[in-house]
């Protein structure tokens, strides 16, 4: 979701919640004389699933042996793939003469990494710019001139959509740019989203595997998609594409665009372009949400994982959270964890404040659990797992917020509202005012949302 509009807000911190839990937790993590801080330990269990998935612990293992006689290419783009470009470099540091190491990748502004043969450059996320294109035709130049000793290795992370825009022949790029902004306005899921991309593009779906052909090549990609699928991948450039042009035509209709007559057809299954094709996952979000189960237990924390691909509008999806906790019916302090996709539909036209929709799924998580009396302490941080949530494109935009039992009442001390909040699409605003904003920074990878909720079933007895 494309949010620009940022809220500041003057108001002095607030001190993390400190509580004496009844029951097993007095011994657990986070403590101060036996008192728990709820809102350290959510931090804490963000800071290591996400280090988890950092390229630095995942790509060693999948980078192949250098190619006998030719060079190394390494392309690629993503919100990860400076730090991936790092680790190559790194990894054959010993093995490969410098000559034979080149390459250049594509990542988000403020996502950069120093390297010293594999040159690193910068572009607009999430709507394609001119540094974008100029980037990505240096690098189809570069892919072309692969030859059959030669080993291409295309490094992939969430995010390359985006950052690599080629348009087709007769799409200029505020047409391209225009498209982009309305999709994720709409809420569109993100199969959508990347189909239409696909479609108008002369890399994605397939078409970066043409121009590689009949170099041999390997991908190796970190997962920010439902269920992995690797055509949606940063719109899979080097794998066939199942969807069409009548796909894209179709879903563009549906968000009220009028398609342009310049959709192109992709490589299809079957096709001699792929022969010479390797695909590998190095990190998904599965695994992200496995290291966060993995600290909970750690931490005597109990924990249910409601799964990684929980997709659809913030409202949905906090209504679904609040159902699983009541379902569980607790006795003892419990941690829910859920991964995949939020997000929020905005009308045409409409003003929007600021946040994005890991900020605004914190909030509907509050709203709602107030609006129905929940018999229960709640504390939840949304984030996404690159560190950015949306915002002004800026690196130290919010990568999500934190809700405390507390969120709300501090809120209305400022004169705030969430659901007037959330009708104005000002999540990240609400949060900035109670001090309730998570800002990493750029975390160099990404494995999509990241959701935890901690459930105490009963009042802590405060002595803070």
């Amino acid at each position: 979701m494309i949010q620009t509009t940022v809220l500041h807000h003057h108001s002095r911190p607030c001190a993390p919640q400190i509580f004496r839990l009844i029951g097993p937790m007095r011994s657990a993590p986070y403590a101060i004389n036996g008192d728990f801080i709820p809102e350290a330990f959510l931090k804490g269990l963000f800071d290591h699933a996400v280090a988890a998935c950092h390229p630095r612990k995942t790509l060693k293992a999948h980078l192949p042996p250098p190619p006998a006689k030719g060079r190394l290419i390494v392309i690629g783009a993503g919100k990860a793939v400076a730090a991936m470009a790092r680790t190559v470099e790194q990894h054959y540091v010993h093995s490969l003469a410098p000559d034979r190491l080149t390459g250049l990748v594509i990542t988000r502004l403020g996502h950069g990494q120093p390297t010293h043969l594999i040159e690193v450059r910068e572009a607009g996320h999430p709507t394609p710019d001119q540094a974008g294109i100029d980037a990505t035709q240096e690098m189809m130049a570069i892919a072309n001139s692969a030859g059959p000793d030669d080993l291409v290795l295309v490094l992939l992370s969430g995010g390359g959509s985006a950052l690599t825009p080629a348009p087709v022949p007769g799409l200029t790029l505020p047409t391209l740019q225009n498209i982009t902004q309305a999709l994720l306005k709409s809420g569109a899921p993100i199969q959508d989203i990347n189909t239409v991309r696909k479609h108008l593009s002369q890399i994605q779906g397939g078409q970066l595997a043409k121009t590689i052909y009949p170099a041999p090549s390997l991908t190796l990609a970190i997962s920010d998609v439902p269920g992995d699928d690797p055509t949606l991948i940063a719109s899979g450039p080097t794998v066939p594409d199942p969807s069409t042009k009548a796909d894209a035509h179709a879903i563009l209709k549906r968000v009220g665009m009028a398609p342009p007559a310049s959709l192109v057809e992709t490589p299809k299954p079957h096709d001699k372009v792929f022969d010479a094709a390797r695909y590998q996952l190095i990190a998904t979000p599965k695994d992200c949400l496995t290291a966060a189960q993995a600290y909970a237990s750690a931490h005597q924390i109990p924990t249910t994982v409601l799964g990684e691909n929980m997709e659809g509008d913030v409202a949905d999806l906090a209504h679904k959270h609040l159902c699983a906790l009541k379902e569980a019916k607790l006795t003892k302090p419990h941690l829910f964890l859920s991964g995949g996709e939020a997000t929020v539909s905005i009308p045409p036209k409409t003003p929007v404040g600021a946040g994005g929709p890991n900020q605004a799924f914190a909030l509907e998580l509050g709203y709602q659990n107030a609006s129905a009396s929940r018999p229960w302490v709640l504390y939840a941080l949304a984030a996404d797992t690159d560190g950015n949530d949306g915002g002004t494109g800026a690196p130290n935009d919010p990568a999500g917020a934190i809700l405390t039992p507390h969120t709300l009442t501090q809120a209305k001390a400022h004169g705030l509202d969430p659901k007037e909040e959330l009708e104005r699409f000002n999540a990240g605003g609400f949060f900035e005012a109670v001090d309730g904003l998570l800002i990493p920074g750029p975390t160099f990878t990404n494995v999509n949302d990241l959701r935890a909720v901690l459930v105490c079933p009963h009042e802590p007895r405060s002595t803070a």
